[in-house]
């Protein structure tokens, strides 16, 4: 069976590959970069609207998250560290706060 891995260490592999195959020879626009993490959930919203599969649909947010780790690899990011601290901040907030629906 294959070792779990945790976030920072997904994100490790993810920059590493990208660097790897080509992607970081160059300084990369951080505006371009949060376009293109934003295609792979508008790819993942059209593969469900196409009635996809729950393969076809998570593929396509798998490639959403190896562009934000990948991302947090290039700039030292610690979403690991940023989520956690997110989710126990959620846990106080009341009951569907803002009332937004």
């Amino acid at each position: 069976m294959q070792k779990k891995r945790t976030i920072n260490e997904l994100i490790k592999e993810c920059h590493g590959v990208a660097r790897d195959k080509g992607w970081w020879i160059d300084e990369r626009n951080h505006g371009e970069l949060i376009a293109l993490m934003h295609s792979e959930l508008s790819e993942a919203l059209e593969a469900m609207r196409n009635r996809g599969t729950k393969a076809e649909i998570a593929e396509e947010l798998a490639d959403c998250c190896i562009r934000i780790f990948d991302y947090c690899g290039a700039h030292g990011i610690d979403l690991e560290k940023a989520l956690i601290k997110k989710i126990d901040y959620n846990k106080t907030r009341p009951y569907r706060h803002g009332k937004k629906f």
